[in-house]
């Protein structure tokens, strides 16, 4: 044990002056023993638990499985809230208040006596937002992923939790479900504790904060309801206390080779395209170096490994029994950086050597994958200056270079309005395009790229168009979807300026999204467009809109980005 003047809780608790009688002695009402004050590192529990956040609901009673952990270690456990974000409850999207939690957490980190931390996190942005306050303080940190639900179950058939959300127009217009059928659904498709149960963005977020070294080897994969979640919670509480020792910060492990590695197993597993902001985000907390052409040159090429809703047919549940992502990073050792360091003390290769897969039906190889390039593509173009994505795995390949008439929506209003009305001038080699729903439009940048089909065309059994938006698309969901358009509509980007009849191209293959005008015509365009009126004019909204980042920085707030903001941390007695 390193001595108490070189924990930073000792700052609190180790003064014989009024200021240590005060931190100590209020802590005494909760019965806490001398020895709690003198030489035992105090760890942070991070808890997302809240009751609007469902996927996170069982993480109250993960807190006191890693506080037994600490305990056994000879820590000093401190539980603490931070914001939640409920990716099904909370409007207009989660997203908006992602930045908010995180300057919770870190606030929340700085301001106490903590040694480090450990990460309570499962639905889809409580793990970047929480990663993201963390990195902010640069603490010893381990994070421990709630996990997915287990396997939905409908009538017979597998049944994603996420992915069924999108299936719902065309089963009601096509399938003729009715009111009863979804209330049966709805329990049979969440009927367990954890998050959605596809690779969808909340297992994508667990698979990347394993990826990047910060969670026990393996635990990502494990459901919410199985046991040994409870023992890897156990194991994580007694693994932060040894960080504390070996002072093993976030700092020495979130490296651009650990980003790297995130990257490329992102791809392998067919990974939402969520992680692209959310990745980046951390980067630019930690301060390493990553841009939007970096998904692309790393994670183009990697072959799909994973054979997993909603790139292919399995489920979460599937995917730990046939042996996880330990599976898939030994595959991928060979593109890995072996080098990367990881919460427990060991490079990343190092962590999965015995593994095993116990089913080639959902795991496969580097020499027989389901797919031979995965990935994220960047396309970049006259539409979108600085990038936008696209994912070939849940795309369809005859779309995947197509031309096609815009049919424009100048927000979602318009949308939900007029795209399914009969008169529509609209067919399924057209292209949708939606405006007004990036980071300052909405604002917060929601889940709606994916937008349903129009119910006419669903009719007649077209299951994909091309649909191009600054917005993005939830990790569950499917389709020849163009998301990520930077810069925006609201702040007068090329898409503001799409007219109903324009020709669009997409070339992905080339990296390529264009709009088919002349440069005059854009210039005239751009010479009459007037921005928007802002939607917020108090508050924390109001400072998101002035202060948020484009969607290829990573939509942080730009006084986030960057250093630790250690400066702030002192005594102000």
């Amino acid at each position: 044990m390193k001595d108490k003047k070189h924990l930073r809780s000792s700052e609190w608790f180790g003064g014989k002056d009024k200021m240590g009688f005060v931190h100590r002695s209020w802590l005494r009402n909760q019965g806490y023993p001398d020895d709690y004050f003198k030489d035992k590192p105090v760890i942070g529990i991070c808890n997302t638990w809240s009751e609007l956040t469902p996927c996170n609901g069982h993480l109250r009673d993960f807190a006191e499985v890693v506080k037994r952990g600490i305990l056994e270690a000879g820590g000093f456990p401190m539980e603490f809230p931070v914001m939640s974000l409920g990716e099904t409850i909370m409007r207009p999207t989660s997203m908006l208040f992602r930045n908010l939690a995180s300057m919770d957490t870190e606030e929340s980190i700085r301001a106490n006596p903590l040694d480090g931390i450990v990460l309570l996190t499962g639905c889809d942005k409580t793990t970047p937002s929480t990663v993201m306050g963390a990195c902010s303080v640069d603490l010893p940190t381990i994070v421990v992923p709630g996990g997915p639900m287990l396997s939905g179950r409908f009538r017979g058939e597998k049944m994603g939790s996420g992915s069924m959300n999108w299936m719902i127009k065309e089963k009601r217009s096509v399938d003729g479900f009715t009111d009863d059928d979804f209330t049966e659904a709805e329990v049979c498709v969440a009927r367990s504790i954890g998050h959605c149960n596809t690779m969808g963005t909340a297992s994508t977020m667990a698979t990347m904060v394993e990826a990047l070294g910060l969670t026990l080897p393996g635990f990502s994969s494990i459901p919410a309801a199985d046991s040994r979640k409870k023992l890897f919670a156990q194991l994580s509480g007694r693994r932060i206390v040894e960080m504390v020792k070996e002072d093993l910060t976030l700092s020495k492990i979130l490296t651009r080779q650990a980003f790297e590695n995130a990257i490329v197993t992102n791809a392998a597993v067919g990974g939402s395209t969520n992680l692209i902001i959310h990745l980046t985000a951390i980067a630019g907390r930690i301060g390493v170096d990553l841009n939007l052409e970096d998904f692309d040159t790393l994670g183009s090429k990697v072959p799909l490994l994973v054979n997993m809703k909603p790139s292919g047919k399995h489920l979460m549940e599937d995917f730990f029994y046939a042996g996880g992502i330990s599976v898939v990073l030994k595959e991928l050792s060979k593109k890995l950086h072996a080098d990367a360091l990881t919460v427990n003390g060991k490079y990343i290769t190092e962590n999965y050597t015995q593994a095993v897969c116990y089913d080639d039906d959902v795991i496969g190889t580097m020499e027989k994958p389901f797919q031979q390039e995965a990935g994220i593509a960047v396309l970049k173009g006259n539409l979108c200056e600085d990038g936008a994505v696209i994912k070939p795995s849940a795309a369809s390949k005859e779309l995947m270079k197509h031309s096609g008439r815009a049919v424009v929506f100048e927000s979602m209003e318009d949308y939900h309005t007029r795209i399914d009305d009969p008169d529509l001038d609209i067919d399924k080699n057209s292209v949708i395009v939606l405006k007004g729903v990036g980071p300052k439009g909405y604002p917060g940048m929601p889940e709606v790229g994916n937008v349903d089909l129009p119910k006419k065309l669903l009719m007649q059994g077209v299951t994909d168009m091309v649909r191009i938006s600054d917005g993005r698309m939830s990790g569950t969901a499917a389709g020849t979807v163009i998301l990520h358009v930077s810069p925006e509509s609201t702040v007068g980007g090329t898409l503001a300026l799409v007219q109903n009849g324009d020709w669009i191209t997409l070339d992905v293959e080339n990296r390529k999204l264009h709009l088919d005008i002349s440069g005059e015509e854009l210039a005239k365009r751009k010479a009459a467009w007037k921005a928007p009126e802002p939607l917020a004019d108090r508050g924390y909204v109001k400072m998101y809109i002035d202060h948020v980042e484009q969607a290829h920085k990573g939509a942080d707030l730009d006084f986030l980005v960057g250093g630790s903001g250690s400066k702030v941390d002192r005594d102000l007695h």
